[in-house]
């Protein structure tokens, strides 16, 4: 009975978080609107809004490029994501405690599939999208929590300037 009340927990944990395999799935679809949910790194933008565009690169060693943005407050951005690997990439936005509960349940469930406005999955050799408002000053962070990338440093800092401050 302990082992059935473990396993249901797991399936609800992963259920919860809209889990599906990484592997084989078309990350690039939207299902319908975006969801806008305010987070303490700001909230889902519009394209039609993004002022700027960022194009990132995600590589098999385990880096971005760039590692280091800065953007002001109310910025909506577009992020330009090339995975130049031969394996899934993604990109996630968050804070660190965010992100390093997120990747502690990747190494758990290391097939788990989900779908924010704050992420962006890209297969090997190709694009994705992600376009989001910062409208909330502060130093966040961004990452690829796929199991193993994150751990290995596949990382990035974003430094949100407050209207009015220079950096």
């Amino acid at each position: 009975m302990k082992r059935l009340n473990q396993l249901l927990a797991a399936t609800l944990i992963v259920m919860s978080l809209g889990a599906i395999a990484h592997e084989g799935e078309d990350h690039n679809k939207k299902a319908g609107p975006v969801r806008k949910e305010q987070k303490e790194w700001g909230i889902a933008g519009d394209a039609k809004g993004a002022r700027r565009t960022v194009e990132l690169t995600m590589s098999d060693n385990m880096r971005f490029t760039p590692n280091k943005l800065e953007v002001k407050q109310g910025d909506t951005v577009k992020f330009v994501v090339k995975n130049s690997g031969k394996v899934m990439h993604e990109i996630v936005i968050g804070t660190k405690e965010v992100l390093d509960e997120h990747a502690a349940l990747m190494v758990k469930f290391p097939n788990m599939e989900h779908e924010e406005p704050y992420m962006a999955h890209v297969g090997p050799g190709r694009n994705g999208e992600l376009v989001w408002t910062f409208n909330r000053a502060g130093e966040f962070d961004f990452a690829c929590l796929i199991a193993g990338h994150y751990q290995a440093g596949m990382v990035g800092k974003i430094k949100v300037i407050a209207n009015g401050k220079k950096s």
